[in-house]
C-alpha cells in the first residue's frame, strides 16, 4: 500500500476513535470511564478478542457493541490501532494524580461494625476477571455475602489493612481503589499511573505504594483517603529510567522493597516506625521494629546495587534476604538486604515464578519451593545454605503454589500447556507428589487459597463459565462448587494480614 494511503487510513482510524471511543477511553487512549487502550495495558487481551469486544461489547460492563454501526473493516482497524504505541509518549504527572482523586466517604464517616455476621478475619475476596467483579465469601460457610464491580483488569492482588477492615485493589491501568469490607463501600480512588504493576500496604496500614511501568515511577499515598504524598521517578544515578516490576511491604524492616526491571538496583524505602504494636505477623513472630540496620531517613530511597537485573522477588521470613530471578530466566540470586551483598546464586533454569513461592519446615530446616513458568518442575531450596535439595517433575509449567502452616500438603497448578486442567498435591514431609487432581477435564485449574485454619481451601476453574471449588484440605475431597466468571485470585483476610507462610505476600 502506498505511504499516502497508509497515512490516510491512520487518520481515518484516529478520527473514528475520537468519534466513538474517546469519550470513555480518553482522547489520548489513557483511559477514563473505560480502561486505557495502550499496548502495555492490553497484554491480557488478544487482538482477535479485541475485535469481538468492539463488535459485541462486554457483558456486565459499560462497554457497548459497535457491530450495528461500524463496518467490519472499521472495527478491525480500530483493534489494530489500539495495539500500536501512540505517536507521543504518554505522561502522568503529579497534577494528573491529584486531579484523579475521588473521595466518596471521608475517614470515620462509615460505621465501625460489619454489616454481616461472618468472621471478618476469615473472609475471602475472589477476583472475577471474566466480568470485572469481586465476590466476598464467608470462609466458614462459603456463602457469597456480597459481589461488586471492580476496575478493569485488577493486577497484583488486593492488599489489606492489618485489622482486615479495608482492602486496596490495583488495576493494570493505574487505579487504586480503597474498599471498606465492613460496609461494602468504595471509600476512595486515585490513579497512580498509566500502566501499574501492583501496590503494597505498609504493615501498620498507614501508607500505600504503587509500582508503575508507565511512567517509570513509584508513588506513595496516605492510606486513609489516598492523599498523594510523594512521586519517585525511578532511574539510576546516571539518569537511566526503569520500569518497576513490583513493590513489596517488608514488615520486619518497616519498609517497602521495589524490584526494578531495567537497572541493576533494588530500592528500599522506609516508612516511619509505629509507636505501638500492630497485629501479629503470624509465623514470623516479628517484634515491633525499634531500629534499623541502615540510617536511610523515612520515605527516602536506599539504593542497593546488585550484579544483575532482578525480577519477581521472594523473601525469607524475617525479610533479611531477597531472592530474585535473574534476567533471561536462567537462575536467581540471594541478596542480603542489610549489607547489600550477594550471598548465593541459585541454579533455577526455566523462569522460576518466585512471587508464588512458599516456605515450610522440613526435617528441622526451612525450605522454599517455587514453580517455573517455562519448565515442568517445582524446585525445593534449603534456605540455610541455598542449595536445591530436590526438583520435582510436574505435568507442565506452573504459575501458582500455595499451602498453609496447618496443612500437610502444598498445591501447585500446571497452568501452561495441554495439562492445564491438573493440580498437583505435594506431601511436605516426603517432598513427593501424592495426588494429581483433575477438577474438570479440559478446564484450567489454578490458584489455591486456604481458609484461616488451614482446614479447607478454594481452587479456581479459571474459565469465563468457571467456578470456585471448595476442598477438604486433609482428605482432598471436593465439598462444594460456587459458579464464578473466570475467578483468578482468592485472598483470605487472615492469611494475608498474618503473612501466612503458605501464601504470597
Amino acid at each position: 500500500m502506498p505511504v499516502a494511503s497508509v497515512l490516510a487510513d491512520d487518520a481515518d482510524t484516529r478520527a473514528l476513535y475520537q468519534a466513538q471511543c474517546a469519550s470513555c477511553h480518553g482522547k489520548a487512549r489513557l483511559g477514563g470511564i473505560g480502561p486505557a487502550l495502550l499496548p502495555g495495558n492490553l497484554s491480557r487481551l488478544k487482538p482477535e478478542a479485541a475485535i469481538q469486544v468492539i463488535r459485541d461489547g462486554r457483558h456486565a460492563s459499560q462497554m457497548p457493541g459497535f457491530g450495528d454501526i461500524l463496518a467490519s473493516d472499521d472495527i478491525a482497524s480500530l483493534a489494530d490501532w489500539i495495539y500500536r504505541p501512540p505517536e507521543t509518549p504518554p505522561s502522568w504527572t503529579k497534577d494528573d494524580i491529584l486531579a484523579s482523586q475521588i473521595l466518596l466517604h471521608p475517614e470515620g464517616s462509615l460505621p465501625n461494625e460489619p454489616v454481616f455476621a461472618a468472621d471478618p478475619l476469615n473472609l475471602f475476596i475472589v477476583v472475577e476477571t471474566g466480568d470485572h467483579h469481586a465476590s466476598v465469601l464467608d470462609g466458614d460457610t462459603f456463602e457469597r455475602i456480597h459481589r461488586f464491580e471492580t476496575r478493569y483488569a485488577l493486577h497484583g492482588g488486593p492488599k489489606y489493612t492489618p485489622d482486615g477492615r479495608y482492602v486496596f485493589f490495583g488495576s493494570r491501568d493505574g487505579w487504586i481503589t480503597k474498599y471498606d469490607l465492613y460496609n461494602f463501600e468504595v471509600v476512595a480512588e486515585v490513579r497512580a499511573g498509566i500502566n501499574m504493576r501492583n501496590i503494597a500496604v505498609s504493615a501498620d496500614g498507614r501508607y500505600v505504594m504503587a509500582a508503575n511501568y508507565l511512567p517509570h515511577s513509584l508513588v506513595l499515598f496516605d492510606a486513609h483517603e489516598l492523599d498523594l504524598m510523594k512521586v519517585y521517578p525511578v532511574a539510576d544515578q546516571a539518569g537511566n529510567g526503569s520500569r518497576v516490576s513490583a513493590v513489596y511491604a517488608a514488615p520486619p524492616r518497616g519498609s517497602f522493597i521495589a524490584a526494578l526491571k531495567d537497572i541493576e538496583e533494588v530500592w528500599e524505602i522506609p516508612w516511619p516506625l509505629p509507636t505501638e504494636p500492630v497485629v501479629s505477623t503470624g509465623h514470623m513472630n516479628t517484634p515491633l521494629v525499634s531500629q534499623r540496620s541502615h540510617d536511610t531517613p523515612n520515605f527516602r530511597v536506599r539504593r542497593i546495587s546488585v550484579p544483575d537485573y532482578l525480577d519477581d522477588f521472594f523473601f525469607d521470613l524475617d525479610y533479611g534476604h531477597v531472592i530474585g530471578a535473574s534476567r533471561g530466566g536462567q537462575g536467581g540470586m540471594v541478596i542480603d538486604l542489610d549489607s547489600g551483598e550477594k550471598v548465593a546464586d541459585l541454579p533455577l533454569a526455566g523462569m522460576p515464578h518466585l512471587g508464588s513461592g512458599i516456605t515450610w519446615e522440613y526435617e528441622g530446616r526451612r525450605v522454599m519451593a517455587t514453580p517455573h513458568l517455562s519448565k515442568s518442575a517445582v524446585s525445593i531450596i534449603d534456605m540455610q545454605d541455598w542449595s536445591v535439595i530436590k526438583t520435582l517433575e510436574t505435568d507442565g509449567p506452573g504459575f501458582f503454589m500455595r499451602s498453609h502452616a496447618n496443612s500437610p500438603y502444598a498445591w501447585v497448578d500446571v497452568f501452561f500447556g495441554p495439562n492445564r486442567d491438573r493440580m498437583h498435591v505435594i506431601d511436605k514431609a516426603s517432598l513427593e507428589i501424592v495426588e494429581t487432581l483433575i477438577p474438570e477435564p479440559g478446564k484450567t485449574a489454578a490458584h489455591v487459597e486456604f481458609d484461616r485454619y488451614g482446614e479447607k481451601l478454594l481452587l479456581s476453574l479459571w474459565e469465563d463459565d468457571g467456578a470456585v471449588i471448595v476442598y477438604d484440605g486433609n482428605t482432598l475431597e471436593e465439598l462444594q462448587r460456587i459458579p464464578m466468571s473466570k475467578p483468578s485470585g482468592k485472598y483470605n483476610v487472615w492469611n494475608k494480614t498474618r503473612y501466612e507462610e503458605g501464601t504470597s505476600h
